[in-house]
């Protein structure tokens, strides 16, 4: 399965220790280099900054190569260029988390995950434990809706 992935995805499981889920359910990811350069950012945790300094053998980093049309314009970068690398590579995945991106990305019929999907799978194939990695989660500055979160901590009791 080919994945490509937004910034977002990668700085949550990062900071909620779970990004060796990704190798476990994908195999390897890649990012374009804008989502890269987002994860170096001053703002970036120094975590997520050391973390890409050496990038996982699971990773790898692409550059884009097809432009951006008028509809990915409204996106950040990092989307933008993610839906893009999805493409270019006729990639099977997309993790994304937000609304808008995932809403482009499905306009274009690309399927996507975001982190409580990963997670999900994750704990289905009993590799996390669902309930503490969003215990995790509440403590950064992810946002989702509340009643998705409990049902989803309903099915892991």
């Amino acid at each position: 399965m080919l994945v490509v992935s937004d910034t977002s995805p990668l700085c949550y499981l990062l900071l909620i220790n779970q990004i060796n889920l990704l190798p476990r359910l994908y195999d390897r990811v890649i990012i374009p280099q804008t989502v890269r350069d987002e994860l170096t950012n001053d703002r970036s945790p120094h975590l997520i900054k050391q973390w890409i300094e050496t990038p996982p053998d699971w990773l790898e980093i692409q550059t884009v190569t097809v432009e951006p049309d008028a509809v990915l314009e409204e996106l950040d970068p990092g989307e933008r260029q993610a839906i893009l690398l999805v493409e270019q590579l006729n990639a099977d995945l997309l993790l994304v988390d937000e609304r808008q991106a995932r809403e482009v990305a499905r306009s274009r019929n690309i399927k996507v995950v975001g982190v409580l999907g990963i997670l999900e799978a994750a704990a289905n194939l009993e590799i996390a434990d669902f309930p503490q990695a969003i215990a995790l989660l509440q403590e950064t500055t992810f946002r989702a809706s509340p009643m998705l979160i409990q049902s989803l901590l309903e099915k892991f009791k």
